[in-house]
C-alpha cells in the first residue's frame, strides 16, 4: 500500500492491516462502500471551508453542526431519539454491552422512518442517506478501528449530544445515565460520558483542542463535592462551561442564530446585512462584524483581533435598547432570568403500571430488530411492520385496558362491611369522577387523531395543483395562493393538535397516578379500621 493511501485512510479515522488474511469478496465491497461514505462526508465538510476559522471553539461547533445538518438530526429532538430507544429494547441494557452494525443502523433506521411520519409529505428526507451517513459517522468516531462494534452507552450519549432540541432536556438525559438512585452523580460515569463524547471532535480532526485526558473530568466537578442535577446543569450550561466542554452550548447557540437577521453593514466586508451572529468592538467606535469576517479574524482600519468583542445574537433598534434600559433602571428586582427551573434533588420515581397491564412479550431479537417504523418499499420489508393507524388503535385499546383495570382493582377492593355509607358513597363518587375525566381524555384524544387525519388529508389535496397549469390561468394562480395558504394554516394546525394531544396524555397519566394514590390509601385506612375493631 502507497503512503497516499496510508494518510487517507489515517484521515478518516480507519486502520489498515496488511497482515490480516484476505476478507471475503462481499466484506471487502461493503467495506469500499462505506469508506467512500465516510470520504464523502468528509471531502463535502471541508469543502465548507470551515478549517480557516481561527478559534478551535467555533470551529468545532460548525463542523459538529455540519454533520448534525447533513444527518438530519437537527430535526430530532432527545425525546424522538428516546422513544427510538426504547422500541429497539435498548432503553433497559445493560451501557456496557456492545452493538455490532446491523443492530445499530436498526436503531438509525427507527428514528428517520419516524422522522419523515411527523413531517409533512413537502418536506420528506432521504431517510437511506441520512441512516447511511450517521451510521458511517459514528462508526468512524466509536469504533475507528473497524471492530464493528459500539457500547449501548456511547450510542445514547452520540444521539443525545447530536441531536436537536433543548440543551436543558438533552443534559438532563446524559444526568440520568450517570447517576444513581439517589439522583446523585457518579464521577466514574461522568468520566465515561467525557471518553465517549470528547471523540465527536476528535471525528472531526479537533482532537488536539478538546480530547480526552485524564484531567478533563477533574476540571469540572471536585470529587469531594455532591453533583446534583441542579448543580450538574449550572456547570454545563454556565457561561464559560468547563473548557473541555465548551463547543456543546455554542453548537445549540449556532442552530438558535442561524435564521436571526441583523440590519447592520459589516466593517470589513461591507455587506448590508448580516445573518446569524453579530460581533461589536468594545475599543473601536460602532465597529461591527459579521461570523464569516469574525472567525476568520479579518480586521481593518485600526482594529485588531486582540480587541475584546462582544457576541450578539439578536437585533435590537436604539428604540428598544432604550425601552429596555429605562425599565431596568425603575425595576427594583433582578431581570436577570436563571438559566434553568429548578429540579428536586431526589429523582421522581416513575409510574410503575406493571401490576395493570402485564408488558407486551419480548420476540426474538431478530424479529425485533426491523420491526417498528420502516415502509414497505424499504430494504427491510421482510420484517413486520406497524403502520400509523394499527399503533395508534394500540394506544386506544391500551388506555381503555388502563381504565378498565383500575375500575375493577378499585371496585373490588371496597370494604364496603366495615366502612360508613358516607366513607363508601364518597369514595365511589370520586372514583366515578376520575373515570370519567379518563374517559372525557380519551375522547378529546381520539377527535385530536381525527382531525390531524382529516388535516394531512387535506394538505395532500392541497398540494395537488401543478404549477404549469396555474400559469395559463389567472384564476388557477389565485387559488394556488389560497391553497398554499391553507396549507400552512393547516400545518400550524396539526403541530397544534399535536401539542395538545401530548398535553391531554400527560394529564391522563397525573390522573392515573392521583388514582392509583387514593387507592392505597384507602387500603391503608381500611387496614387501620380493622386493626382498631380487632383491638
Amino acid at each position: 500500500m502507497n503512503h497516499a493511501t496510508q494518510r487517507l485512510a489515517k484521515g478518516i479515522g480507519y486502520t489498515w492491516s496488511t497482515s490480516q488474511p484476505p476478507r471475503m469478496i462481499e466484506d471487502c465491497g461493503k467495506r469500499g462502500n462505506t469508506m467512500a461514505e465516510r470520504r464523502q462526508l468528509f471531502a463535502e465538510m471541508r469543502a465548507q471551508d470551515l478549517d480557516r476559522i481561527r478559534l478551535s471553539t467555533y470551529r468545532t461547533a460548525c463542523k459538529l453542526r455540519f454533520v448534525q445538518k447533513k444527518c438530519n438530526l437537527h430535526l430530532v429532538d432527545i425525546w424522538n431519539v428516546i422513544e427510538a430507544l426504547r422500541e429497539n429494547a435498548l432503553n433497559n441494557l445493560d451501557p456496557s454491552i456492545e452493538l455490532n452494525v446491523a443492530r445499530l443502523e436498526a436503531v438509525i433506521s427507527t428514528i428517520f422512518y419516524q422522522l419523515n411520519k411527523r413531517m409533512p409529505t413537502t418536506h420528506q428526507i432521504n431517510v437511506e442517506q441520512s441512516i447511511s451517513l450517521l451510521l458511517n459517522f459514528l462508526l468512524a468516531a466509536f469504533d475507528p478501528e473497524g471492530h464493528g462494534k459500539i457500547s449501548v452507552f456511547a450510542v445514547k450519549m452520540a444521539l443525545a449530544t447530536l441531536c436537536g432540541g433543548k440543551i436543558m432536556d438533552k443534559l438532563r438525559y446524559i444526568f440520568s445515565m450517570i447517576s444513581d438512585s439517589s439522583g446523585v452523580m457518579v464521577y466514574g460515569r461522568y468520566d465515561m460520558f467525557l471518553r465517549e463524547v470528547l471523540k465527536l471532535p476528535t471525528a472531526v480532526f479537533e482532537g488536539p483542542s478538546f480530547g480526552y485526558t485524564e484531567q478533563s473530568a477533574k476540571s469540572c466537578f471536585s470529587q469531594q463535592k455532591k453533583v446534583t442535577l441542579n448543580t450538574f446543569l449550572d456547570t454545563l450550561m454556565s457561561d464559560p462551561p468547563p473548557q473541555c466542554l465548551v463547543w456543546l452550548p455554542l453548537l445549540h447557540r449556532l442552530a438558535n442564530v442561524e435564521n436571526v437577521f441583523h440590519p447592520v453593514e459589516c466593517s470589513y466586508c461591507h455587506s448590508e446585512s448580516m445573518m446569524g451572529f453579530r460581533y461589536r468592538c468594545q475599543q473601536c467606535h460602532n465597529y461591527q462584524l459579521c461570523q464569516d469576517c469574525f472567525w476568520r479574524g479579518h480586521a481593518s482600519g485600526s482594529h485588531s483581533n486582540q480587541h475584546q468583542m462582544k457576541e450578539y445574537t439578536s437585533w435590537k433598534s436604539p428604540a428598544k435598547k432604550l425601552t429596555n434600559a429605562l425599565s431596568k433602571s425603575l425595576s427594583c428586582a433582578s431581570s436577570r432570568e436563571p438559566l434553568h427551573p429548578m429540579f428536586p434533588d431526589q429523582p421522581e420515581k416513575p409510574l410503575n403500571l406493571a401490576h395493570i397491564v402485564p408488558p407486551r412479550p419480548v420476540t426474538s431479537m431478530n424479529d425485533t430488530l426491523f420491526s417498528h417504523s420502516v415502509p414497505s418499499g424499504s430494504p427491510f420489508a421482510n420484517r413486520s411492520v406497524l403502520d400509523s393507524a394499527s399503533r395508534l388503535d394500540e394506544e386506544h385499546k391500551l388506555i381503555a385496558r388502563y381504565a378498565a383495570r383500575l375500575a375493577a382493582e378499585t371496585s373490588s377492593s371496597q370494604p364496603s362491611q366495615q366502612r360508613g355509607a358516607s366513607d363508601i358513597s364518597f369514595t365511589i363518587d370520586a372514583n366515578k369522577q376520575q373515570r370519567q375525566l379518563i374517559a372525557e381524555l380519551e375522547n378529546k384524544n381520539r377527535e385530536i387523531l381525527q382531525e390531524i387525519q382529516r388535516l394531512r388529508l387535506e394538505h395532500e389535496q392541497a398540494s395537488q395543483p401543478t404549477p404549469e397549469k396555474a400559469q395559463q390561468n389567472p384564476t388557477l394562480l389565485a387559488e394556488l395562493r389560497l391553497l398554499r395558504q391553507r396549507k400552512d394554516e393547516l400545518e400550524q394546525r396539526m403541530s397544534a393538535l399535536q401539542e395538545s394531544r401530548r398535553e391531554l396524555m400527560v394529564q391522563l397519566e397525573g390522573l392515573m397516578k392521583l388514582l392509583k394514590e387514593e387507592e392505597l390509601k384507602q387500603v391503608a385506612s381500611y387496614l387501620l379500621f380493622g386493626g382498631l375493631t380487632n383491638s
